[in-house]
């Protein structure tokens, strides 16, 4: 039988914390708090799902990494006999754009449409960006292309996360969210294997681009036989829906739990639906950016997604086989599959122990390992080009145990971005109250793009102006920055259901008061195990 109260002074003041927050809820009932049987399980329902959402996050993945394969092997094909600097920044920068753009309106059209039907819009984006890639003949066209594809990795980047999110068990949910970025993370590695595939094959980089319309035929069909979010469904009055969907969730917990359940889910959507029906659109926006509570959370959310982009990580995706040939070897695309494929390994890590140590503490650990490899990074630079004076130049010879050091200290880097800042601002949609949660992830994922296409339009100039070690230098100060951050600011959503996560914000950041809500709740769910077993 599940159970939504205790006697311990960390219960008691959980307890206190929620019937604080009756603006959030018609009831005292608190989805996370009610513990029923088999919740830290997940069922095959959930998995298929989270399995056919996160080709979402495989497309992500894989119309962002294959670029950088791509970019090498176009040579005249698009009219110039050598794409420029420039041509290669917009290229790569076209997709950042569509991808802002895309993000800014997706967690609104999702509130309106529904999770599911707008991760089908971004399916038939991919496929007709792939397809136009592929068969392009200028400059133009390819950007155009790329433009396309942007959009639809935007409303991915932004609705995949949202749409698991809000399926997910409770005490599951930050390691489903990171198995999308696992999918991310694998589709750069397909990327990275199919770039070295065709590398040497005319026309190779049309094949590259235009495989990627195969993933997102796949999920246009299997998105017919996913249910709609149990929130959507709550928010469209369709409560036996919402019921049967949650039902699969918590297969093993009983009638009388699962009705507890849907009873204080729908009391919060409840709350989000009075506020829908009696504001604009308009008015919301600007509830998230005047209400105390959904500023904060826009500022962590906001605040981790910009320090995702400025640490410096996706020019390594848009980049890497073009820096790596320029500083001496011979298989740069190959080289950038280790790369690629570290970070694949490292989501691994994160999938494991994510909801276990925490999202605070992984980002407090694992950042000044980043901080580590860019600074590593940047003296290794700075004595490879000693006899170029700091710049790289294709066909010079340069050291070798120092272009070694360069991608040793790469792997450093990304090891630990995989571990902690490529999975937790995706966690971003438990931030927000259902009512600004699809703004709150809108404006987030926007600030995301949006810091890319600043990072992405902007690197091979700042190598060129301030060289390759001056520029790694400058992202491990930005990554320091961000640390700092974190440390202040970011407070820990663990354990914590998507609506009692806001109670965290309520007066200030919360970092202290995250951490005792979340031993309540363990404490909570611990005896509620124990009484169980007996």
């Amino acid at each position: 039988m599940g159970r939504v109260s205790g006697d311990s002074d960390e219960k008691k003041g959980y307890e206190g914390t929620r019937s604080s927050s009756q603006q959030h809820f018609s009831t005292e009932l608190a989805e996370a708090a009610i513990v029923v049987e088999g919740e830290d399980k997940n069922t095959w329902f959930v998995w298929l799902l989270v399995l056919c959402t996160s080709i979402s996050g495989l497309l992500f993945g894989y119309d962002t990494g294959v670029i950088s394969g791509a970019l090498v092997t176009i040579g005249g094909d698009l009219g110039p006999t050598e794409l420029s600097s420039g041509q290669k920044e917009l290229i790569t920068s076209a997709t950042t754009l569509g991808a802002l753009l895309g993000g800014l309106v997706a967690g609104m059209l999702s509130d309106f449409l529904g999770r599911r039907y707008v991760l089908a819009i971004a399916d038939a984006i991919f496929i007709g960006g792939a397809i136009g890639q592929a068969v392009c003949h200028t400059v133009w066209s390819m950007i155009g292309g790329r433009f396309l594809i942007g959009w639809g990795v935007g409303i991915a980047a932004c609705v995949a996360p949202l749409y698991i999110q809000e399926l997910s068990p409770t005490r599951l949910r930050g390691r489903m969210v990171v198995l999308n970025v696992v999918a991310i993370t694998g589709g750069q590695v397909i990327a990275y294997g199919i770039d070295a595939a065709f590398a040497n094959v005319g026309g190779g980089w049309r094949w590259m681009v235009g495989l990627g319309a195969v993933p997102a035929g796949l999920q246009f069909v299997f998105l017919f036989f996913l249910p709609e979010s149990p929130r959507i469904l709550l928010r469209r009055g369709n409560i036996e829906g919402a019921r049967a969907v949650m039902a699969k969730v918590y297969s093993k917990a009983t009638s009388e739990q699962v009705d507890l359940k849907v009873k204080a889910l729908n009391a919060a959507v409840q709350h989000s639906v009075e506020i829908a029906n009696t504001t604009t659109l308009f008015q919301r926006i600007h509830r998230i950016l005047v209400i105390p509570e959904n500023r904060r959370a826009l500022i962590i959310s906001c605040g981790l997604q910009a320090q995702q982009q400025l640490s410096g990580f996706n020019t390594l995706m848009y980049y890497s086989a073009t820096l790596f040939k320029s500083i001496g070897f011979n298989q740069p695309t190959a080289v950038g599959l280790i790369v690629s494929g570290t970070n694949f390994i490292f989501t691994l890590f994160a999938l494991k122990y994510i909801d276990i140590i925490g999202r605070r503490k992984i980002m407090i650990w694992s950042t000044p390992g980043m901080v580590f490899g860019l600074t590593l990074a940047s003296i290794a630079f700075h004595f490879l080009t000693l006899k170029t004076g700091g710049d790289l130049i294709d066909g010079t010879k340069y050291p070798t145990s120092w272009s070694a050091i360069v991608l040793l200290s790469m792997i450093f880097y990304v090891a630990s971005y995989a571990t902690g800042l490529g999975n937790v601002p995706w966690q971003q949609g438990e931030l927000f109250s259902l009512d600004v949660r699809g703004i709150g992830t809108s404006f987030a994922t926007t600030t995301n793009w949006a810091m890319n296409l600043l990072i992405g339009s902007t690197y091979l100039s700042l190598i060129d102006r301030i060289s390759a070690a001056g520029a790694f230098g400058f992202y491990a100060g930005l990554c320091l920055l961000g640390w700092l951050f974190d440390v202040f600011c970011f407070p820990e959503t663990a354990g914590l259901s998507l609506e009692e996560a806001q109670l965290i914000f309520k007066d200030g950041f919360g970092v202290r008061e995250s951490e005792r809500l979340r031993r309540a709740r363990m404490q909570l769910v611990k005896e509620t195990s124990t009484t169980q077993e007996a």
